[in-house]
């Protein structure tokens, strides 16, 4: 097991080393900022990233790209940081009675005092109207979806407590993104976008159960469920089908999207996108070793890049 003892500067264990929050925000703002992952900035691109891959689809699929849709796509940064660090302060606000017996998390600023309980719920709602009002620029449909959106948000940090699939809450959550920009792009939501939910929610399956086995022995012990612990050896095995689901079922959906009106050339771009996907999921597969915590935060980390990859392609064919 890693050690990962509270620093005296309150720095977080798990923090990208050297990160922004740690080396140039003022002091008084630290603990918020890392109640809100800002010194790990890995989860708002997980959080992003499905938000593009829709709005991406959604122009090959109306074979029209605007200025608005810039505004989408920026929109969308704004606020997969903002929603991304709302829903870590409400997680951490749930589980304050979990992280301080978890070795990774009893620096986090709740369980090591940074921040008392009102402080961080204060925070919550201050990044969750900020990203609300992002939300307002878009079409009626669209803010009816990031509305809906704060549902699974609301249920993901208690999932662990009944269900041996939090992921699956997770995905839920993260991904809902290809949902709300997809919309906010053609004006409705459409089966192509529900599919590319589904790819990115098995692609969520994949990446947080490598996350997860970092925490298998703290969760054992105080009963926290989690795919990680379901799986145990058997997780590659596992990843394996999960990687053919992210990669089917985008290019299921890549299909869907580009038919009937994308060039052929346009066609071969998009799919080859989760083809090349499932290629950096595979790298991921042939280097896991689940009980080395230190490597499974590299494999999880390395999902941004496995992210990007389908985006070039489909901006690629958005361009052919």
């Amino acid at each position: 097991m890693q050690d990962h003892a509270p620093t005296p500067d309150g720095q977080v264990a798990d923090a990208v080393k050297d990160n922004w929050v740690d080396v140039y925000a003022p002091a008084w703002t630290r603990p918020y900022l890392r109640l809100s992952r800002a010194d790990r900035p890995i989860g708002t691109w997980l959080l992003l990233l499905p938000c593009w891959w829709g709005l991406a689809l959604a122009a090959l699929s109306t074979q029209s790209l605007s200025w608005h849709d810039a505004w989408i796509a920026l929109g969308c940064a704004m606020g997969a940081w903002l929603m991304r660090g709302a829903g870590c302060t409400w997680n951490d606000i749930t589980d304050r009675d979990i992280d301080d017996k978890v070795e990774r998390t009893r620096s986090r600023p709740i369980p090591s005092g940074q921040v008392t309980t009102k402080g961080a719920l204060a925070w919550m709602i201050l990044q969750a109207l900020l990203a609300f009002g992002i939300l307002l620029t878009f079409n009626q449909a669209a803010i009816a979806l990031g509305v809906l959106a704060l549902l699974p948000v609301a249920v993901y940090p208690f999932a662990k407590r009944f269900t041996w699939w939090p992921q699956v809450f997770l995905g839920l959550a993260f991904n809902w993104g290809a949902l709300l920009a997809w919309t906010a792009h053609t004006g409705s939501l459409g089966a192509p976008a529900v599919v590319l939910y589904l790819a990115g929610i098995a692609w969520t399956l994949f990446y947080d159960t490598i996350y997860a086995h970092q925490d298998i022995e703290d969760d054992a012990l105080i009963g926290v469920k989690s795919t990680a612990r379901l799986f145990a050896d058997k997780t590659p095995d596992w990843l394996r089908r999960f990687l053919i689901l992210t990669v089917g079922l985008m290019g299921i959906a890549v299909i869907f999207a580009g038919l009937p009106d994308a060039s052929p050339l346009a066609l071969v771009f998009a799919v080859a996108g989760p083809w090349a996907m499932g290629w950096h999921m595979a790298w991921q597969l042939r280097g896991l070793d689940i009980n080395d915590p230190a490597k499974c935060m590299q494999l999880f980390r390395a999902n941004r890049d496995t992210g990007i990859i389908p985006l070039l392609f489909f901006a690629a064919a958005l361009m052919v």
